[in-house]
């Protein structure tokens, strides 16, 4: 099966909850990615061994799987070492995705995506520049994700979402995904109109606190 070809031109729907979140159990991940297989997602963004193993066994789309691990000296994260990728990999995830940002980091991106390969899986670059994007694709990403402009330091302040990243990967040649800050249907098909290949979207369908608060601080304003 080509993933990519299996999500490409759809919604993608990342079913995560912060730790203080009322939603954090995996119990209550697995009903996230239930919900967002029966609105018509093609595939889930799942943080998480544990959670990518029981959405694995209850949903048939393909995961995007990634992990959240603080690492002394770095501030990357997203499934920042090589075991990361390993655990993923064996609890079913069918894509691997990390941060490829350029930032001190405990594994260079060339040997997570060796592992990645390795492997027999997809490999999708977090970035939030178009020069970590081509260092990724040169180094052996599959695609690369715009999930981490306005993330980075360097990147601070940049419009949410980032089309004109969009449009430097897109006219780049570059494989890519829309993530990130996407709160708007019309911001989804925008992407796609700039060439993604599929659009990620969490918090604006999965997080129900981060929801309420957009419509509690309108009333409020």
């Amino acid at each position: 099966m080509d993933i990519m070809e299996t999500m490409r031109g759809r919604l993608v729907v990342s079913c995560q909850a912060a730790e203080t979140s009322p939603l954090h159990a995996t119990e209550h991940i697995v009903a996230l990615a239930r919900a967002a297989a029966l609105g018509g997602a093609a595939g889930v963004r799942i943080e998480g061994v544990r959670n990518v193993q029981a959405v694995r066994g209850a949903i048939d789309l393909p995961i995007i799987g990634i992990t959240k691990i603080a690492q002394p000296g770095s501030d990357v994260y997203i499934t920042p070492s090589l075991e990361d990728v390993r655990s993923l990999v064996a609890a079913g995830a069918d894509v691997i995705a990390f941060d490829a940002t350029d930032r001190p980091r405990p594994v260079p991106v060339a040997d997570i995506v060796s592992e990645i390969t390795r492997l027999g899986k997809a490999g999708m670059a977090d970035v939030s520049t178009l020069a970590e994007a081509r260092q990724a694709i040169a180094a052996g990403a599959d695609f690369v994700g715009t999930t981490l402009s306005g993330y980075t330091p360097y990147t601070a302040g940049t419009a949410a979402p980032d089309f004109a990243l969009m449009g430097d990967l897109a006219q780049a040649g570059i494989a890519f995904v829309a993530e990130g800050r996407i709160w708007e249907p019309e911001q989804a098909r925008r992407a796609l109109t700039l060439g993604a290949a599929f659009v990620v979207v969490g918090s604006a369908i999965t997080r129900p606190d981060e929801i309420t608060r957009r419509f509690a601080d309108a009333l409020a304003g």
